[in-house]
């Protein structure tokens, strides 16, 4: 078949053929948003949705999963958090359905968990903060990376974007598939790290406000409002407790955050809690605040994870739509050069 953006195809064709879709756009698992409506019209618009299972419990995975393969017939993946205390169980469950790929975010992988996703034949997909990581990585299974920028919304590490497809494209991405992600928000920026040698891109903020996206009016408003400077990174407030940072849109949510960490901080002093159970219990606020922004609609107390692109977002619009318009722009700018 012929391709409407053959240019753009021909620089995607690598990351394409391993998610078994046309385009090698993935869009980031967002926890409350990416659920089956939008996962399912990702995947058939040619991208590659991946259902965020965050602090799911392996029944709504299970539920989840079903759910989605009833809109779509196409490949979707799966985000686990490799702190999830059920992480095997929740392996379980994407075996059980024989999901193709699992993504593997928020953490260096548990022993065994990558080979449990390889032996039902799923391909694995993780994050890695340096290209030493990232070899280990792929020696020991590991079949994608994704290299995401601070610009991203949600969970963020310190590095740009730009930064670190300089450093990690030309030193990996001849051998391994390279995805970059953070920030991406014009096919111009797409076309670029496609010529830098990325497999392909992920997406995240462009892809929440979309029609398919079940997240509230109140919270789709707040990114129509919002530019790149209004999405802050979280601060950490006690260097004892290592808080990964997270980006949203600044409201009185962020300070209830910096008001948990000194809670949580305080508890960790007294022995109330070891370090894994306060991490875990800061993973269950963001969970919790960003539901009530999401699912209720409370943008002021709640937590509006937004990546900087947050100002190229101004209007609802189709899956199908925002993908025409990234490949357009994508296909224009290789053509121009």
């Amino acid at each position: 078949m012929m391709s409407a953006y053959p240019k753009t195809s021909a620089l995607m064709a690598r990351g394409a053929e391993f998610l078994g879709t046309e385009h090698a756009v993935l869009c980031g698992a967002m926890s409350w948003v990416s659920e089956r409506n939008l996962v399912s019209a990702i995947s058939n618009a040619g991208g590659f949705g991946v259902i965020a299972c965050g602090a799911m419990t392996p029944d709504l995975l299970d539920t989840e999963i079903a759910a989605t393969k009833a809109l779509t017939a196409k490949p979707f993946g799966v985000n686990l958090i490799t702190m999830h205390p059920a992480l095997f169980d929740l392996i379980a469950v994407c075996a059980r359905h024989g999901v193709s790929h699992v993504v593997l975010a928020g953490g260096i992988p548990p022993k065994g968990s990558v080979e449990a996703i390889k032996a039902f034949g799923a391909k694995v997909i993780v994050f890695a903060p340096t290209i030493a990581l990232a070899k280990k990585l792929f020696r020991s299974g590991a079949d994608a990376l994704v290299i995401e920028g601070s610009e991203a919304g949600g969970h963020i590490g310190p590095v740009s974007t730009s930064v670190l497809a300089q450093e990690f494209l030309p030193a990996l991405a001849a051998e391994h598939l390279v995805f970059v992600a953070g920030g991406i928000g014009r096919g111009e920026a797409i076309a670029g790290y496609l010529e830098m040698g990325a497999a392909g891109v992920q997406l995240g903020t462009r892809f929440a406000c979309a029609s398919e996206s079940i997240a509230h009016p109140a919270f789709k408003q707040a990114f129509f409002r919002g530019n790149a400077r209004d999405a802050t990174a979280s601060v950490q407030v006690d260097p004892r407790l290592p808080v990964i940072p997270v980006r949203a849109l600044k409201n009185k949510g962020t300070e209830a955050f910096t008001a948990k960490q000194i809670e949580v901080a305080k508890r960790l002093d007294a022995g109330e809690l070891d370090m894994a159970a306060a991490q875990l219990e800061i993973e269950h606020f963001w969970a919790g605040a960003l539901r009530r922004a999401v699912i209720e609609g409370d943008v002021e107390r709640g937590s509006v994870m937004a990546g900087q692109s947050v100002g190229m977002v101004t209007r609802e619009e189709p899956v199908a739509e925002i993908f025409a318009q990234l490949l357009a722009e994508s296909e224009a700018a290789l053509t121009r050069r």
